[in-house]
C-alpha cells in the first residue's frame, strides 16, 4: 500500500509546494484536487491544485516533472460535486468538468478519478435511480474509453437540516452499492472507501471490505468520534453533526488495526490517503500541516514505507 493525503486541506499551496511537503514528510502519494477555478461553496471544495479546464500535453509533462522532483506519486485526481443535483444547469457543469478530470487523468497516465455519485436530496433512492443511470452509464462508458476507473466516495453529504435524511450523495450503503454496480454494469465503477462514513451511520466498516474487495479502487483514512451521551439525548434521527465529529486517524472510533488487518486480507495494495476534516487542526496552515505530519506518524504503524 501507499500512504498519501488529500490535497484539499492545503488550498493556499501550489501543487509543487504540496508535493514537496508530502515528500519531505514521508508520504508516498497525494490525491490531487481538480475543482474548476471558482469560489468554494462548502468546506474542502473548490480547491484546484491541477486546473484541467483546458489541459494540454505540455501541462501534463509539467505535472509529471513536479511530482518526480518531489519523489511523490499522484494516487488519483479528485473532484466531488453533485452530478445529480436538481438544478439541471449545475448538473451539466459538474458532469462536463468530471469528463475533463477523466481526460486529464488519462493524459497523466493515472488509473483513478474519485468523486461522488450525487443525489437529488428531495427525492427517495428509488426516484433518483432512473436519473442516476441516465447520467452515470455514459460517464462510466466515457471513463472506460480512457482506461480510467471511477472511485465513488460514500459520504452521505449532509450539510443542513433541510437535506436530512436524503443528503447529496446516493451511494451511502452496501445495499445501494450492490444495486448500483449491477445496474451500471461496468467494472470501472468502484469505491473510494472511507470507514468513518460507516461508523456514524451505525454500520460495520470492516465487513464491506470483504464483499467489495474487487471494487476497492482507493481508500480514505479519516476517523470519527461518536458522542454517545449526545446521541442518547438527540437520537439517530437528529442531524448527524449533532452527535459525530470527524477526527484525525487514531483520535476517533475506528479500530485501525482491525481495519488494516481486513484490508490487507482482501489483497488491496493501493493508496490510502489521509483526509483531514478535523476542525481542531484547522486554525492555521501550520496546524493543518502538523495534522498531516501526525497522521503520517500514526498510520506508518500499519503501512510501512517501501524501500
Amino acid at each position: 500500500m501507499q500512504l498519501g493525503f488529500v490535497t484539499a486541506i492545503l488550498p493556499e499551496l501550489s501543487l509543487a509546494d504540496v508535493a514537496q511537503f508530502a515528500g519531505e514528510t514521508g508520504y508516498d502519494c497525494i490525491e490531487v484536487m481538480c475543482w474548476p477555478v471558482s469560489k468554494a461553496e462548502r468546506r474542502y471544495a473548490g480547491v484546484t491544485h491541477i486546473d484541467v479546464t483546458d489541459f494540454t500535453s505540455a501541462q501534463a509533462d509539467a505535472v509529471r516533472k513536479t511530482m518526480s522532483a518531489a519523489g511523490v506519486q499522484i494516487s488519483a485526481l479528485g473532484y466531488y460535486p453533485n452530478p445529480l443535483t436538481p438544478s439541471g444547469e449545475e448538473s451539466e457543469v459538474a458532469v462536463a468538468h468530471l469528463r475533463k478530470v477523466i481526460q486529464a487523468a488519462a493524459q497523466l497516465g493515472l488509473s483513478t478519478v474519485n468523486t461522488f455519485i450525487g443525489r437529488d436530496w428531495t427525492k427517495s433512492v428509488a426516484d433518483n435511480w432512473p436519473r442516476m443511470l441516465e447520467v452515470w452509464q455514459p460517464l462510466v462508458k466515457f471513463a472506460e474509453g480512457h482506461n480510467i476507473r471511477i472511485g465513488i466516495e460514500h459520504c452521505p453529504m449532509f450539510f443542513s437540516k433541510d437535506e436530512w435524511p436524503g443528503g447529496k450523495n446516493l451511494a451511502t450503503s452496501p445495499a445501494i452499492w450492490r444495486r448500483m454496480f449491477a445496474d451500471v454494469g461496468s467494472a470501472n465503477l468502484g469505491l473510494n472507501y472511507d470507514p468513518s462514513h460507516m461508523i456514524w451511520q451505525q454500520m460495520d466498516y470492516v465487513r464491506p471490505l470483504r464483499e467489495f474487495k474487487d471494487r476497492l479502487f482507493h481508500v480514505h483514512a479519516k476517523d470519527v468520534r461518536i458522542d454517545r451521551e449526545r446521541l442518547d439525548d438527540v437520537g439517530i434521527l437528529a442531524h448527524p453533526s449533532e452527535y459525530h465529529t470527524p477526527k484525525l486517524p487514531g483520535l476517533g472510533d475506528v479500530n485501525w488495526g482491525q481495519f488494516f488487518s481486513a484490508l490487507t486480507d482482501t489483497g488491496y495494495d493501493g493508496p490510502v490517503c489521509v483526509e483531514v476534516e478535523d476542525r481542531a487542526y484547522e486554525g492555521s496552515l501550520a496546524a493543518r500541516m502538523a495534522s498531516l505530519v501526525q497522521s503520517h506518524t500514526y498510520l506508518r504503524n500499519f503501512i510501512p514505507r517501501r524501500r
